[in-house]
């Protein structure tokens, strides 16, 4: 079967946004694709459909958004790998889905060298029902300290035998340095497996990076594949990389303004994608070392992949302060999944599941106790909020159960009547499991409106699809999309 690895000189470089455009312009034409990505390292996930043992699990979100562009079911196999930051050395590790362990940085080198087996199945598994398949690398190739055991870029190149492109990111500067540095430090045998390059994130006239293209190409051997302007239509996608955030705070005053403090260790923050792109929306990411504006209508507190440490980080900044004096003032918070806890009155994690073993006093802004523990919730949900008939649809993925008699006001109804979520008895904080509940139209008009704010009320999928396509059209236009094919190994390669 025939398949493609797109790897970067970097991370952010636009590789899992190259390869949804990629997946979204080979379905267009009729092939049967899937996205592979062998190793990643996100708290961005999203749940899958379940496994041949009947499981749901979880996959990155940059796979789940190239599976979309695919046309498909999300599946475990096509992200085997995933770790999922709890500290700065620190990473919880998920195998096909499912929780394994937690690892220090030192700890994964030596697991990770024996999974390259599970990625190969893994990787056959999605061949034998596709006619491509595409796969993402991660980070760089180029850090060759890494190399040692690697699963995520030439290491799983060679095992599979698989083609690689590499991607330059021209936006970040020094790209020609970035290209031919990195054949510079490979070993023949990996830099033997690069088969060609894509200049990404062009700004301006591209005649003028020509000679720019003419000596990557005598410096490297490596045949150019073709240069892709800045995508716009991007912006409409999830982004993975919690690196988007920075500087994001700032934003001209409109008619709802909704803060989101940026967590240490924040988790699927791309539930607050459909918000940011309402045009009635000033949507805030408040960085630490900031205050909550305190003109905001609106406060979510996100996912948290260590919540016990998030919370205390939340103190650590103040915010538990600027909180209370928000609500104090009318104003309203929301808390998603990890956020949802730290506004009860307790959180407990007596195991250590996401950290060291302890407990601490929540927000108090919520009568309900959290106690981190048992196996994993991983399901879609589906249902209306309470007080009308907004329909919601988005997913659970959370360790813990939570208790209190604020649980007896939901926030929301699921569709076999049962409540999901809880509400103060002033109306002003609420919180639930909930991610993507801003997705459907309905629901986030409704939130809006309770605001004084207005929605578009499209779908968010609706908006993502179309940004795929066209992704996929430029990305037509602009690479050697013939010579791709024969890369990959396709037949009645298109013209």
């Amino acid at each position: 079967m025939a398949a493609l690895m797109i790897q970067g000189c970097g991370s952010d470089v636009g590789k899992s946004v190259l390869v949804a455009g990629l997946c979204r312009l080979f379905t267009n034409r009729g092939y049967r694709v899937r996205p592979f990505k062998p190793q990643n390292m996100s708290n961005n996930a999203a749940v899958t459909e379940p496994d041949e043992q009947g499981r749901r699990g979880e996959i990155g979100r940059a796979q789940a958004l190239q599976a979309m562009a695919c046309r498909t079911p999300l599946s475990v196999h096509m992200n085997p790998v995933l770790l999922k930051p709890q500290s700065d050395v620190g990473a919880q590790l998920i195998v096909r889905g499912q929780i394994e362990a937690s690892y220090q940085a030192m700890a994964y080198q030596t697991r990770k060298a024996t999974l390259l087996d599970l990625v190969l199945d893994s990787f056959r598994r999605l061949e034998e029902e596709a006619d491509l398949v595409l796969v993402e690398g991660a980070g760089s190739p180029a850090e060759i300290n890494l190399r040692q055991g690697d699963i995520a870029n030439m290491g799983f190149a060679l095992a599979a035998q698989v083609p690689v492109v590499l991607v330059g990111d021209i936006d970040r500067g020094h790209v020609i340095a970035a290209l031919v540095g990195a054949k510079a430090v490979l070993e023949a045998e990996d830099a033997g497996a690069i088969r060609g390059f894509i200049i990404n994130k062009f700004r301006g006239d591209p005649e003028l990076f020509d000679q720019g293209r003419r000596e990557i190409v005598s410096r490297t051997g490596w045949p150019d594949m073709g240069l892709v302007p800045w995508l716009a239509a991007a912006r409409s996608l999830p982004a993975e990389d919690a690196v988007v955030l920075r500087g994001a705070a700032d934003g001209m005053r409109q008619r709802v303004r909704i803060a989101v403090p940026i967590l240490r260790h924040i988790a699927n923050f791309d539930d607050f994608d459909p918000l940011q792109a309402e045009p009635d929306v000033d949507l805030i990411y408040v960085a630490p070392g900031q205050p909550l504006p305190a003109d905001s209508d609106l406060v979510i507190l996100p996912g948290s992949k260590a919540t016990l440490s998030d919370l205390a980080f939340i103190r650590a900044q103040g915010w538990d302060i600027d909180l209370k004096a928000h609500v104090r003032r009318g104003g309203c918070v929301l808390g998603i999944c990890g956020g949802f806890q730290i506004l009860g009155r307790t959180v407990a994690d007596p195991d250590g599941i996401e950290g060291r073993a302890g407990s601490a006093l929540g927000l108090g802004l919520l009568e309900i106790d959290t106690i981190l523990g048992g196996d994993k919730v991983l399901e879609p949900c589906r249902g209306r909020i309470v007080d009308g008939q907004a329909v919601y649809e988005g997913f659970e993925m959370h360790i813990g159960r939570t208790t209190g008699e604020a649980l007896n006001r939901p926030l929301l109804i699921r569709e076999d009547g049962s409540g999901d979520g809880a509400v103060s008895a002033d109306g002003r904080v609420s919180g639930c499991y909930v991610h993507r509940l801003f997705d459907a139209g309905t629901a986030r008009a409704a939130l809006l409106a309770k605001l004084g704010g207005a929605s578009e009320g499209v779908d968010h999928r609706v908006a993502v699809d179309l940004a795929l396509d066209e992704i996929a059209a430029v990305l037509e236009t602009q690479l050697d999309i013939a010579a791709l094919a024969r890369l990959a190994g396709l037949k009645d390669i298109p013209t």
